[in-house]
């Protein structure tokens, strides 16, 4: 009798196939104009580049290709200097494999992942569930649905806290200050969090300077910020 394959937790890709096919189809159709209106080859040769670069920046965060996906991760978890014992909760975990791999690292931690999830990622509480029973730690993490602009739990519920490059997406809230200030809000006082996103992104959180004052001005002590792009795993392409 055949052996059973063993079943892989799907973590999708952040890089969606639909920012390849898009321009790969504009790039098809614009070159077959080009016969008419020669100046569109130009256009072609840009829908054609672009998708390019996404097929391969896609085929570099996959497990299969540069594994950026989960080395960025790991350096989420890597800063996050947390003793492991208590609660902690995953902003914006789409299908879960920071949520899973903070569960491995602490063994005896109980991690919340909380998500909009929705149409326009490839991700669903059904999915966490089911690659958290496929992890083995199925027992110790729960998902729920949540908007990280209105997190469900009061002051101080967690003893640490971490999201990775979502606080950004958080569409019902304008000022993404505020989406750091109530995901602050949830950890205790001496807890632990570490957050991945555009920080250093003027047009997202203005001045950095300005940003780590307000930060402190909710009774933070101690910050820190890591230039993620400077990290030696990412190719210069995707900088």
């Amino acid at each position: 009798m055949d052996k059973a394959v063993p079943r892989r937790p799907n973590y999708g890709n952040w890089v969606s196939t639909k920012l390849i096919y898009i321009p790969g189809v504009a790039s098809f159709l614009t070159f077959g104009l080009s016969v008419v209106l020669p100046a569109l080859i130009v256009l072609a040769v840009v829908f054609f580049l672009i998708a390019v670069y996404f097929a391969y920046a896609r085929y570099l965060f996959s497990s299969t290709g540069g594994d950026i996906q989960a080395k960025l991760q790991e350096l989420v978890l890597a800063h996050l200097d947390w003793n492991g014992q208590g609660m902690a909760l995953d902003i914006g975990c789409g299908n879960a494999p920071l949520t899973i791999k903070l569960a491995h690292k602490y063994a005896e931690a109980q991690i919340t992942g909380i998500d909009y999830w929705g149409g326009m990622w490839e991700y669903s509480k059904g999915v966490c569930e089911q690659n958290a029973e496929i992890e083995g730690v199925a027992g110790r993490v729960i998902f729920q649905k949540a908007s990280a602009s209105a997190l469900p739990f009061g002051d101080e519920y967690f003893d640490a806290a971490i999201s990775n490059l979502v606080l950004h997406e958080v569409s019902d809230t304008k000022d993404k200050k505020e989406v750091i200030r109530e995901a602050l809000r949830v950890v205790k006082k001496g807890g632990r969090f570490a957050f991945q996103d555009l920080f250093l992104v003027k047009r997202v959180y203005g001045e950095t300077d300005e940003l780590l004052r307000t930060i402190k001005s909710w009774g933070i002590t101690k910050v820190e910020f890591v230039k993620t792009y400077d990290s030696s795993f990412i190719p210069r392409a995707l900088k």
